[in-house]
């Protein structure tokens, strides 16, 4: 027993209030994020919309993703991280609504672009939040306990969402929006700006060239940029858990209730293992850890080409989750030692867009493959795409691991010492005043 109150303190202990906030935000978000899931199921079944049809609708909701993780960034900056995310989580349940009661087809996939691009505009902000109030030593065990969250609230959405959809399908939108204002409401009571005044330290310190030089500086970061490549191919794979996978279940005859079960084991392996992944891979080179992650996914996704029961398919699902527990938190920290403090949510925002390129590609690309050269090519391509990761992050972790080196040593510009709206502060302004280049996870 003192064990395990031993490694739940050393997990959870010492962690800011502003944290719990938002991590109580993220599960009161995930827990009715319903649509997402269903949505391919939900144009194909419901609104009887051909494969490219839902893929065309799907990548809107990808390209609408892309335009809001970079204004999302931009603003996060300027304008704040608070405000940010209640503008974004207020215009995202919306949208939700507007698009459950949405029925052409120029009308749905309206709906689905502005729903990308509110949903996606709160990633860059919450992403700098996080690292903003927890200091660098607390990150991992930070980041994984955010992500646990996230699966907890989506392996339970995925099962409601299933009984949900077999009720009503306007059900999904309603509680999707219902759980996102309430997200909202938990910001606005709980959650206080935590932006840094040295995002707009004065001209005689060269403040005002940061907006400036903003998008050369990203632009010309070629070890950050290819970095967000990689996560572009891996997001790619990952994706067609939502886009293909549950078509190719649905074509094998299985119903949409037994594919909201399936792909909630991806969410309860998480929330079983994914508390104790920090232990396993601390001290261990990222590099071998994100190569590991990248072709384990790539082998369970691979799988998929022989499945046609749904114990099969499960099967899939936990050997890509294996691979998506490994990569989560490796990516966070990475991400926030290789990003400077005063472009925090820039470069949150650039990391989100390879998400939102993959959104608005994965689905379309993956429906042309699926009709052109079969459903064993798209996921055996998969594997292949899984095995070049890996390789590449072999050859260029060691590149970024100097990066991040170099960059760890470099201080804000020394005017007062950051002070921040954090409840409990001081670590959080120790952070600012120590790690200076840093930021964050989604999934």
């Amino acid at each position: 027993m003192r064990t395990v109150r031993g490694w739940f303190r050393e997990t959870t202990g010492g962690l800011p209030a502003t944290f719990w906030y938002l991590w109580a935000g993220t599960l009161i978000n995930r827990l009715g994020s319903f649509v997402l899931i269903f949505l391919a199921i939900y144009l194909t079944q419901e609104r009887g919309f051909s494969e490219l049809q839902a893929g065309l609708v799907l990548g809107l909701w990808g390209v609408g993703g892309a335009v809001g993780t970079t204004v999302g960034g931009t603003l996060t900056d300027r304008w704040g991280r608070r405000p940010t995310l209640l503008t974004a989580h207020v215009g995202a349940a919306s949208m939700m609504l507007a698009l459950g009661f949405a029925r052409p087809l120029w009308a749905v996939a309206t709906g689905a672009l502005l729903l990308g691009l509110f949903a996606e505009a709160a990633r860059p902000a919450f992403g700098a939040m996080m690292i903003d109030v927890v200091p660098e030593r607390d990150r991992l065990r930070a980041f994984s306990l955010n992500y646990w969250a996230i699966n907890l609230g989506f392996a339970s959405a995925a099962v409601l969402a299933g009984f949900a959809a077999e009720v009503d399908y306007l059900l999904l939108f309603v509680i999707d929006a219902a759980t996102t204002l309430t997200t909202a409401l938990v910001i606005f009571v709980k959650v206080r700006e935590t932006r840094q005044p040295s995002v707009s330290v004065p001209a005689s310190l060269g403040g005002a060239a940061v907006p400036k030089s903003a998008l050369r500086t990203i632009l010309t970061d070629r070890i950050y940029l290819g970095f967000v490549a990689l996560n572009l191919l891996s997001a790619l794979v990952f994706l067609q858990h939502i886009s293909m996978l549950p078509i190719a279940m649905g074509e094998d005859g299985l119903s949409t209730s037994t594919y909201g079960s399936v792909i909630a084991l991806n969410g309860v392996l998480i929330v079983v293992g994914q508390l104790f992944v920090p232990r396993l891979i601390r001290g261990r080179s990222r590099s071998h850890v994100l190569a590991l992650a990248a072709l384990v996914m790539g082998v369970g996704f691979g799988l998929t080409a022989f499945a046609e029961a749904a114990w099969f398919y499960g099967l899939t699902v936990l050997i890509w989750t294996l691979g998506e527990m490994l990569n989560s938190p490796s990516n966070s920290t990475l991400i926030a030692e290789l990003s400077p403090a005063e472009l925090r949510g820039r470069y949150q925002g650039v990391f989100s867009l390879s998400w939102q390129v993959a959104g608005a590609v994965a689905p379309v690309l993956g429906g042309l493959v699926r009709q052109e050269a079969g459903n064993v090519t798209l996921w055996l391509g998969c594997a292949v795409i899984g095995a070049v990761v890996a390789a590449v992050h072999l050859l260029s972790g060691p590149a970024r691991e100097r990066r991040a080196v170099a960059l760890r040593p470099r201080a804000v510009p020394p005017v007062e010492p950051a002070t921040t709206l954090v409840p409990p502060a001081p670590q959080a302004a120790e952070a600012a005043a120590t790690a200076p280049t840093e930021p964050s996870t989604t999934r």
